[in-house]
């Protein structure tokens, strides 16, 4: 009794084990079916269609089929949202980059050249004008020059502020300390200080600088209709021969005396005349 107990549970154990392991195949069987059709249902995106390929090869050789490779691969594989690829883009000078005209290009640029040969003649032209103009006049040019009308009712300011140390007389003799004896005087001696600025009395142009032994250097000056006007007793003059000065200009500062005003002290000098006859100055000072 006990064997065929035995053998009825070791067939019901075998008979367990394979319902047991038909069930593990059944469900890896349907597991296996399940994931081919969902592959089979997936977007294969990059695909070679390699019956082309033989194809091409077969009738047509390597090259045909080589340019009907890349271009399957361009259109099937390439989509907007490929990052490596940019439609716009093109090779530059392939043939459908559109290059300039090459004859506008070279007319500018020879017109660009035409120009800067038109602005170097130009800035010759200039620098000549201007050393003839250095070398004809010393001043500036004629084109520039002030027109001097000094007439007899003009005034004249003071060129420096100062009591009248000898007085204008024409009409007598006056007398000259330091000389020690009497004279015409056709100027007025102002008092001043050394190294006093000396300012111009009145618009003019200088038409002399030059070193007397009685007054020192000096400076005459043009002042239309006849009039001029000399500065003496100076130093450190500003001005030169055809320069143009204006009314309140500074011209030179006061020099020490020379020996025929050494009683008189330090000094300027200044004459007016017309048409080289003295005129008293303190009729015209304001």
């Amino acid at each position: 009794m006990k064997r065929k107990v035995k053998r009825r549970g070791y067939l019901k154990e075998r008979i367990v084990m394979a319902a047991c392991a038909v069930t593990v195949l059944s469900a890896l069987t349907a597991a296996g079916l399940w994931m081919r059709e969902d592959d089979k249902g997936e977007d294969q995106g990059y695909v070679v269609d390699l019956s082309e390929i033989e194809n091409s090869t077969a009738s047509g050789g390597a090259a045909e089929g080589e340019v009907k490779i890349a271009q399957n691969v361009t259109e099937d594989a390439v989509t907007s949202d490929d990052l490596d690829y940019d439609p716009y883009f093109q090779e530059t000078n392939s043939v459908h980059v559109e290059n300039p005209d090459q004859s506008e290009s070279e007319s500018m640029s020879e017109g660009t050249e035409e120009e800067e040969k038109k602005t170097d003649a130009s800035e010759k032209e200039e620098t000549v004008s201007i050393a003839e103009t250095e070398d004809d006049t010393p001043a500036i040019s004629t084109a520039m020059q002030p027109t001097l009308s000094f007439s007899d009712n003009d005034s004249l300011v003071w060129p420096v502020v100062g009591n009248i140390l000898i007085n204008y007389s024409m009409d007598k003799t006056i007398y000259f300390p330091t000389l020690d004896q009497y004279k015409y005087n056709p100027a007025i001696v102002i008092q001043a200080n050394e190294g006093d600025m000396i300012t111009a009395a009145a618009a003019g142009k200088v038409t002399s600088v030059f070193t007397d032994t009685q007054i020192g250097n000096a400076v005459t000056m043009d002042l239309g209709n006849g009039y001029e006007i000399t500065y003496g007793q100076l130093t450190g003059i500003l001005v030169s021969e055809g320069s143009y000065v204006s009314m309140g200009d500074m011209i030179a500062q006061v020099a020490a005396p020379t020996k025929y005003y050494s009683v008189e002290g330090t000094n300027v000098y200044f004459k007016l005349t017309k048409d080289g006859e003295p005129v008293n100055p303190m009729t015209r000072l304001s």
